[in-house]
C-alpha cells in the first residue's frame, strides 16, 4: 500500500500547486484531472489482472488435485 500513499501525496502536491498558482491554475487542474483518470484506469486494470490471475491459479491448483505439494511418499 506504500504506492497508494505515494500516489495520494503526489496528487495532493499537484492540487496544492493548482490552488496557489494563479496564472497556471487552470492548466494544473487539468493535469490533476488527467492524472487521476489515468491512475483510476491503472488501478482498475491491476484489479482485473489480479482477479484473472487468481482465477487461473485456482484452475491450475484444481487440475493438480488441490496443489499444496507435500506428497511424502518415497
Amino acid at each position: 500500500m506504500l504506492w497508494f500513499h505515494y500516489l495520494v501525496a503526489v496528487l495532493n502536491v499537484r492540487l496544492d500547486r493548482a490552488r496557489t498558482a494563479p496564472s497556471r491554475g487552470a492548466s494544473a487542474v487539468e493535469w490533476v484531472i488527467i492524472t487521476a483518470i489515468i491512475a483510476g484506469v491503472a488501478f482498475g486494470l491491476a484489479a482485473l489482472i489480479r482477479t484473472l490471475v487468481e482465477g487461473r491459479q485456482a484452475d491450475i491448483e484444481n487440475g493438480f488435485g488441490g496443489g499444496g505439494g507435500g506428497g511424502g511418499g518415497g
